[in-house]
């Protein structure tokens, strides 16, 4: 079985992985963060490096990908190859970022790549707002994230929404996490525990 867990910058996609693989004993894959090239440059000039973050992201991904499709764990994964394309790149493209031509490349790449792959059993959506993304993006302090626009972060919001609602063809389980803090209130992760356990149970009754 695989879940994917998505939502914007910020969200509480690595913390609700991390809660996930600890309670129920799945195996987590984290986004290629921390040692991602590109990020850096990408985030003090984005026209200039959207191209190549793209690119490599989703090289990392599609690796990501084809390593849970011959696991025989359930695994729980931090942001899919999915949002990846149709939120992060697609917003680059329509922000001007990124060129037809360069996003063209890109998306048949993509095609490609996903025509050997199968969708998440579940996708777990975590809804929020940007005064919500920005607070959780201030408090945990990385450096690199600190000069984000807000205009980027509604752009990439915005495409959440038209992702999640509009096109994406699987299984969606939505949370809405503004006022929420599952890291530190237990009423509150045991709350999105009972709605990933009923899910779970509908699709694979026993």
């Amino acid at each position: 079985m695989y879940i994917a867990v998505a939502g914007n910058i910020g969200s509480g996609k690595t913390t609700l992985t991390e809660l996930l693989a600890r309670h129920y004993g799945w195996s987590p894959r984290f986004e290629a963060v921390s040692y991602n090239p590109y990020l850096e440059d990408f985030y003090a000039d984005i026209p200039r490096w959207s191209f190549a973050l793209e690119v490599y992201f989703l090289k990392e991904r599609f690796k990501d990908m084809l390593a849970i499709q011959q696991s025989s764990e359930v695994v729980v994964q931090d942001r899919s190859i999915y949002e990846g394309v149709h939120v992060f790149a697609a917003n680059n493209h329509a922000q001007g970022n990124l060129s037809d031509r360069d996003f063209q490349t890109y998306m048949e790449l993509f095609e490609q790549m996903t025509s050997l792959l199968r969708l998440p059993d579940l996708m777990i959506y975590l809804r929020a707002s940007i005064p919500h993304l920005v607070s959780n993006i201030q408090r945990r302090g990385r450096d690199y994230e600190q000069t984000i626009q807000l205009d980027y972060l509604k752009g990439l919001n915005e495409r959440y929404e038209d992702f999640i609602f509009n096109h994406y063809k699987g299984r969606v389980l939505v949370i809405d996490v503004d006022n929420m803090d599952f890291l530190h209130r237990r009423e509150d992760f045991a709350s999105i525990v009972d709605r990933i356990n009923h899910r779970l149970y509908n699709m694979f009754p026993e």
